[in-house]
């Protein structure tokens, strides 16, 4: 049995409990070591193989998972946050798959909301915005023609850009060709939720100068969106006089109730 664990963010204790137990069970862990905290690997027992999958290849990495699963072991394969986001797991599941190796995945907690926490931010608010768009500058991997950084700028929505600080130049570039001005607010977030936690602050305009002076050139989300600003809609949910499938709301001045 191979198990997918996203490690979380960062802090070690932001790994679910579930992630936990997995790695305190398995007979093998591979872990992305240029991303995932070592503190993690902490929990594993007395005699499990580790393996930093940074200095690996895929065959390399599904080598081990095969020979573990030959001897009847089991193994987990540990990603950074979340493991479905950027993690390449669609072609270790896929390979597991054709050779008749059992898998499962185990969700964790992403990068994108550890940079939330760290900025005290909401990034679906009333009346701003309510879609957040989770993509990445184009560098020597190609993205699809569709959804190149221009034209998804073109939708205002909050916007969360992996593995492109280190471009930060181009992503200013494509922003503002977009619905995004000089003004619109923004964040470099540098290892949310590690001890180094880095939160930079400022506009699109500002976006490279940004990085380049606070010697951002990895490991770093970029947030874009005026969900960063001050001005939005309270939520309808908790409206004293807004109806619920689980309240009813108090009648405005007297009158009826709405829906």
């Amino acid at each position: 049995m191979v198990d997918f664990v996203g490690a979380g963010p960062g802090a070690a204790d932001l790994i679910t409990v579930r992630g936990r137990r997995l790695i305190r069970e398995a007979d093998c862990i591979i872990y992305a070591g240029s991303l995932v905290n070592d503190e993690l690997l902490k929990d594993a027992g007395e005699g499990c193989l580790i393996y930093n999958s940074a200095k690996m290849h895929l065959e390399e990495v599904l080598e081990v998972m095969e020979r573990m699963e030959a001897q009847g072991k089991r193994t987990v394969r540990l990603h950074t946050g979340d493991p479905s986001l950027y993690g390449a797991i669609r072609e270790q599941m896929d390979a597991l798959r054709a050779r008749g190796i059992p898998f499962s995945v185990c969700p964790g907690v992403s990068s994108f909301c550890g940079a939330a926490a760290a900025l005290e931010a909401e990034y679906t608010l009333p009346g701003v915005s309510q879609s957040v768009i989770i993509t990445r500058m184009e560098g020597r991997t190609a993205v699809p023609e569709r959804e190149k950084l221009h034209m998804l700028a073109g939708h205002g929505a909050t916007m969360i850009l992996f593995l492109s600080s280190a471009m930060a130049d181009r992503v200013q570039e494509e922003l503002l060709q977009g619905a995004y001005t000089q003004d619109t607010p923004c964040a470099v977030v540098y290892r949310a939720t590690w001890a180094d936690e880095k939160v930079i602050r400022g506009t699109v305009g500002e976006l490279c100068k940004l990085t380049a002076d606070n010697g951002i050139t990895g490991q770093a989300l970029i947030v874009v969106g005026d969900v960063l600003g001050g001005d939005y809609e309270l939520s309808r949910l908790y409206d004293r006089h807004f109806t619920t499938a689980y309240r009813e709301g108090e009648p405005p001045h007297g009158g009826g109730t709405t829906s």
